[in-house]
């Protein structure tokens, strides 16, 4: 028999029950017009995700138990509907999902797999569920697991794929990392074939924190051919006709019976998948958008030092929000180069963005004529300085710092604390080096093709990198070429090689024990750095995690 199925991709938002219902309501009644018999939400739809402490709230559970009460009771018609929400047992906290029909919640299951990795700790928020549910809906036998469930071999889903379901669904809370889309495809597929049945995967949208969700929501038939994908990044009601298998198990809940038929059959859609960079930029621009937007600032205020970095910020920041909610600010010092007013002029002038000039010399100058500092301390409070100067306009003006430091810098701690580290956001602190100059080409060659301005200044993309903070300084004083940097540290940060295997693999010794003491020395200052979008496998903060104050020192093993 067939049915159809609306999966609906959306984005959420951490705590605002009422907005989230609302979102839940109005794609419900959408997919109900469109026919489908079966719409599905993703993981905890009704509270946000993660919620991260906020689980462990008596008040936040109640809350919640008592919105999807009443969502159940408005989401009537013929539709039904699987809604992710926070649930309790005996005041302990569940990852859980409602199924609902007739305005009636008639099932319910919990997450039974709760990840305790990278930047998950579900563990501490949650209790795992322990069974399986099949409900049976129109005569199909409907299986149900949450997120992690479908990434454990052997678990959960292996007992459902026992009981014989005609169809799973699972809903999801799976974050972007790079290239994680063809890992979902895989694992959907693998499962399907392992329930010998079709397979619906269901993932949000936005930004939360310093998470992205891409969507990416997909739909594989018992053999696992690709039967409908959602597009990447955008919230997006995907409709899909199944042709099902009628009483093939042994239900836990029976809703109905009844067959039905489709009128009028749909061709689903197979989005097409993004290149790396578009997907990649689609992630910042959407981790800025919705940080911004979900906690209700109006504007951003990016320090523009000529430099590459700041110049991509800005564009990400452009895209995010539009030209006229984004502010520059120029700060040139005694060592600032006539190229690096100029060419932050250029990006405003190509831009349309609000842009002003705030000399620091004069500042500079009475620290010192008040207090000695010389060599790096000097170099410093030029850093610091502008920072300042950036959190004054911050609270004249009401905007959103953003800070401009990319992963190698991060990393290795080539940043000023309270200095260029200042900002309440960070778009590109999961970026290398190298990665930000193939972003920005990649970005103002798609201008070319639209025929607009490029928003990045050539001679910031090709000039050789300088904080400008003494005469003549290049970050190669102080850093391995970047191209070189950046190879080591994706194997020491992302991909978490010793000392012993980064000189195995040919990476000369003492630049390795160079690298690693600058990253080791580094973390107290990564503790301190705002917060900004994961995109790699291995991102600074929840993803990885160790002490400040250690002695551990990476040593050959022999």
């Amino acid at each position: 028999m067939k049915l159809r199925i609306a999966l609906a991709q959306v984005n959420p938002t951490v705590g605002d029950l009422a907005a989230n219902a609302a979102l839940v309501r109005e794609n419900f009644q959408r997919a109900s017009r469109a026919g489908a018999h079966i719409v599905v939400f993703p993981e905890m739809v009704l509270t946000g995700y993660p919620v991260e402490d906020l689980a462990l709230r008596p008040s936040f559970q109640v809350a919640s138990q008592s919105a999807i009460t009443e969502l159940a009771r408005e989401l009537t018609g013929g539709a039904v509907a699987i809604v992710g929400y926070l649930d309790q047992v005996a005041g302990a906290p569940q990852n859980m999902v409602a199924v609902i029909s007739g305005g009636m919640i008639k099932a319910r299951y919990a997450k039974c797999h709760l990840p305790n990795y990278g930047v998950f700790d579900e563990f501490r928020n949650f209790v795992p569920g322990d069974k399986t549910l099949i409900v049976r809906i129109h005569g199909v036998d409907v299986g149900i697991a949450i997120c992690e469930d479908l990434w454990i071999d052997g678990g959960i889903t292996s007992q459902l794929a026992k009981r014989k379901p005609g169809l799973v669904i699972v809903p999801n809370g799976s974050p972007y990392e790079r290239a994680k889309d063809d890992l979902r495809l895989s694992l959907v597929t693998k499962r399907a074939r392992e329930s010998a049945a079709p397979l619906i995967y269901v993932n949000m949208t936005g930004g939360q924190d310093d998470l992205v969700f891409d969507g990416d929501s997909i739909v594989v038939g018992a053999t696992g051919k690709l039967i409908a994908r959602a597009p990447q990044f955008n919230d997006a009601l995907t409709l899909v006709d199944l042709d099902l298998t009628t009483n093939s198990s042994t239900p836990d809940v029976v809703i109905s019976e009844s067959e039905v038929s489709i009128a009028q059959p749909h061709q689903a859609d197979i989005a097409e998948r993004l290149a790396d960079m578009e997907e990649i930029w689609s992630a910042l621009v959407i981790g800025l958008r919705d940080y911004v937007e979900k906690n209700g600032f109006r504007s951003v205020v990016v320090g523009l030092s000529g430099g590459i970095d700041s110049a991509l910020v800005a564009a990400i920041a452009i895209d995010a929000l539009g030209a006229k909610r984004v502010n520059g600010v120029a700060m040139p010092s005694k060592y600032s180069s006539a190229h690096s007013i100029t060419d932050a002029q250029a990006l405003a002038d190509a831009t349309g963005i609000h842009f002003r000039t705030v000399a620091i010399a004069p500042m500079v100058d009475s620290y010192l004529d008040n207090l000695t500092l010389k060599g790096l301390a000097e170099e410093n409070l030029q850093a610091r300085v502008r920072g300042t100067t950036l959190m004054g306009i911050s609270n004249q003006e009401g905007h959103l710092v953003l800070a401009t430091g990319n992963k190698s810098e991060l990393a290795v701690g080539y940043s000023t604390l309270y200095g260029d580290a200042v900002g309440g956001f960070a778009p590109i602190k999961d970026i290398y080096k190298t990665d930000v100059w193939a972003l920005a080409l990649w970005r103002n060659e798609v201008a070319r093709k639209r025929g607009e301005a490029e928003p990045i200044p050539t001679n910031s993309i090709d000039k050789e990198p300088s904080a400008e903070l003494r005469p003549d300084q290049k970050d190669s004083d102080s850093l391995p070429d970047y191209l070189l940097l950046d190879r080591v540290l994706t194997a020491y940060v992302d991909e978490d090689q010793g000392s012993t295997a980064l000189i195995a693999s040919g990476f000369d010794e003492a630049l390795v024990r160079r690298v690693i003491a600058m990253v080791d020395k580094a973390e107290y200052k990564r503790r301190q750095y705002p917060p900004g979008p994961k995109v790699s496998k291995r991102a600074f903060g929840k993803d990885r995690r160790l002490p400040m104050t250690s002695r551990w020192q990476e040593e050959d093993i022999t």
